[in-house]
């Protein structure tokens, strides 16, 4: 202790170490999201179309139900495609206000309410509500999914995309070929059938709930957000392009949609074109079946290929080549041949794993991504709308299945010419 008399030390120089960085995420932290992210894109890609292949296997039962009319069942056949396109266009604004994730958990727990909600309506209005509720949610996951992949898998966006687009085909052909045994062991109850889905939608919540949990920590002021910008350093918001100038947009867009319009006339009317071939009904349905299963083990082949080539035109002419030969032998020999040309539709199909890698390819920006993913799904789902009603009329004044053949063939040549365009080596932001 010092007294009056002692002369002070000198005060010591500080030569403690200057405070050190935040620490980077542990390897630990880092696999555990990485996990967690595999597993919620995987459940949120199965769930995106149970809503809709669920309700055609059991659309007679649900019309019987409500009393519905052959007009608005034909209407409720064509909502899906024009909510994907109406509420698909809000995906970019609410992922800039909320985050891709935020969005991605809201567009799970809409699917979840609205599949909860229809089955147990007793009105046509209510079901149609419910059903849209669903779409809403399924429209945003929809256009968000590659951008979730652009910004998290930066490095594997065809072994991603691949995953996500096997999920969901997986998703669909299990929904379409389930439903209705499950319907007869829950007791025959179209509602109960319908009602089940939504189990499986909330699972998908759980994940990315957890990710929103996470995120909020990562956010200013949070207690990661230091490390979070260490993990991220790319996140300084990019000058969004003007995405209607771009040719490639066009094409991808214009792309998207012939593929879909494809996929949903194979998906709605291939049945009955076999049938009327003499196929028997049960043969016909498995038939579709063999075209919806294809997609599943393809639909991760072919965006791990397209990534390894800077133009995808090949692949885009190599399933055109399988859909022009499907629909000359629905044509020419559609029950002599019916298994072959199952097979090759099938591949066809797989233009749609295609058209999403190829958004995530042409864009250099998460900003980039998310708004050619709005812009090409909601612009390709609108042109889908009228496909298969237009089949569907040549059909019925015609009297047979040539025009409506000739009009699926008319259509695959702008679908190749397009796709080669929208495969070039080169992004949107080259281009506004």
């Amino acid at each position: 202790m010092l007294d009056e008399t002692t002369t002070p030390l000198p005060p010591r120089e500080d030569v403690s170490p200057p405070p050190a960085d935040p620490p980077a995420p542990s390897p630990r932290t880092t696999v555990w999201l990485t996990r967690l992210l595999v597993v919620g894109l995987v459940l949120a890609a199965v769930n995106l179309r149970p809503a809709i292949t669920s309700l055609g296997a059991l659309l007679e039962d649900v019309r019987d139900g409500l009393h519905m009319s052959g007009s608005v069942a034909g209407v409720l056949t064509s909502v899906p495609a024009l909510c994907f396109a109406v509420f698909g266009i809000t995906a970019p604004r609410l992922a800039r206000r909320f985050g891709p994730g935020a969005v991605v958990f809201a567009g799970m727990v809409a699917i979840t309410a609205g599949l909860l909600i229809r089955p147990f309506t007793n009105s046509t209005a209510a079901f149609l509500a419910a059903s849209a509720l669903a779409l809403m949610g399924i429209a945003v996951s929809n256009v968000l999914m590659p951008v979730i992949v652009k910004r998290y898998f930066p490095d594997r966006v065809g072994t991603m995309t691949g995953l996500y687009s096997m999920s969901l085909s997986a998703g669909t052909a299990v929904a379409a070929a389930a439903t209705v045994p499950m319907t007869t062991a829950l007791g025959g109850s179209w509602r109960l059938g319908l009602g089940v889905w939504a189990v499986i939608a909330a699972v998908a919540v759980l994940p990315w709930a957890a990710l929103l949990v996470r995120d909020r920590r990562s956010a200013p002021g949070g207690p990661d957000a230091d490390a979070a910008r260490r993990r991220e350093p790319d996140r300084t918001p990019a000058p969004a392009p003007r995405i209607t100038r771009s040719r490639t947009a066009w094409a991808l867009g214009c792309f998207f949609g012939l593929q879909a319009t494809g996929a949903y006339i194979t998906m709605g009317w291939m049945p009955q074109i076999f049938r009327d071939a003499g196929v028997p009904a049960g043969t016909a349905g498995l038939l579709l079946a063999v075209t919806m299963v294809m997609g599943v083990p393809l639909a991760f082949v072919i965006p791990r290929l397209a990534t390894r080539m800077k133009n995808q035109g090949p692949i885009v002419i190599a399933l055109g080549a399988c859909g022009l030969t499907g629909y000359a032998g629905l044509f020419l020999a559609p029950a002599a041949g019916a298994w072959v040309w199952a097979v090759v539709l099938g591949i066809s199909n797989c233009a749609f794993p295609l058209a999403l890698t190829m958004i995530g390819m042409r864009a250099r920006t998460g900003a980039g991504v998310v708004r050619l993913s709005a812009f090409a799904q909601s612009t390709g789902y609108l042109i889908s709308i009228p496909g298969p009603l237009l089949v569907g009329v040549l059909y019925q004044h015609s009297g047979g299945w040539e025009l409506p053949i000739m009009l699926m063939c008319g259509l695959m040549v702008p679908q190749i010419i397009l796709g080669v365009i929208a495969g070039r080596d080169r992004t949107i932001e080259d281009e506004c």
